[in-house]
């Protein structure tokens, strides 16, 4: 791979990295209500997980959704449902701290990896990434993919969670907390936009 093409893919990851999604949303509310270090199992399994993501994507797992074009639907109806789900889960985040007597907690690693799979941003960013810059779909070109997106990926997604951290100084009531994030879910269900009109 070439160094104008890794450097236009650099650019590619950095503007796809750290523009609103449901990851960076989800992030930061996290960094706000829970701080910086609980937060690095979900900030480690959305990095990790989206790079081993683009290398499934890369070498073929798509073939199967081809086979299948109904699975298109499927994962999409689920990925909103899923979406809604962790949108009602940040609006109440501030109005019950404890369920069934377990404090609540910030996304696992495995948790924050898994999600990616039913992220539609991170499917369209990994479809678009391996089809422009790895066309020959070679393992070497979908490995520098892979690593460069996650080189990337963790600084900004670190931006936004600090900066959830940093507001969490002015979430100093209840009320202002639940404004926070009913503000949070309502992004979160605004990034679902392009989904249901068919333009992701």
């Amino acid at each position: 791979m070439s160094y104008e093409i890794i450097t236009a893919l650099a650019a590619f990851a950095f503007v796809a990295s750290i523009t609103p999604g449901p990851n960076n949303l989800m992030l930061m509310a996290s960094g706000a209500n829970f701080g910086i270090r609980p937060t690095l199992p979900h900030m480690a399994g959305v990095t990790i997980g989206f790079s081993v993501m683009v290398l499934l994507v890369g070498t073929g797992i798509t073939q199967l959704f081809d086979r299948y074009p109904a699975s298109y639907q499927v994962l999409k109806y689920f990925s909103i449902g899923y979406l809604l789900f962790l949108a009602f889960k940040i609006l109440t985040a501030a109005e019950a701290p404890r369920v069934e007597g377990k404090t609540k907690k910030p996304f696992s690693f495995l948790q924050a990896a898994a999600f990616q799979w039913v992220n539609p941003k991170a499917w369209t960013m990994a479809l678009t990434a391996t089809a422009v810059y790895s066309p020959s779909r070679s393992l070497e070109a979908i490995a520098i993919v892979a690593l460069v997106f996650g080189l990337i990926n963790l600084p900004c997604i670190c931006t936004w969670t600090v900066m959830g951290q940093q507001i969490s100084r002015f979430l100093t009531s209840v009320k202002r907390l639940r404004t926070f994030n009913a503000l949070m879910a309502g992004l979160l269900v605004a990034s679902l936009y392009p989904v249901l009109t068919g333009n992701s």
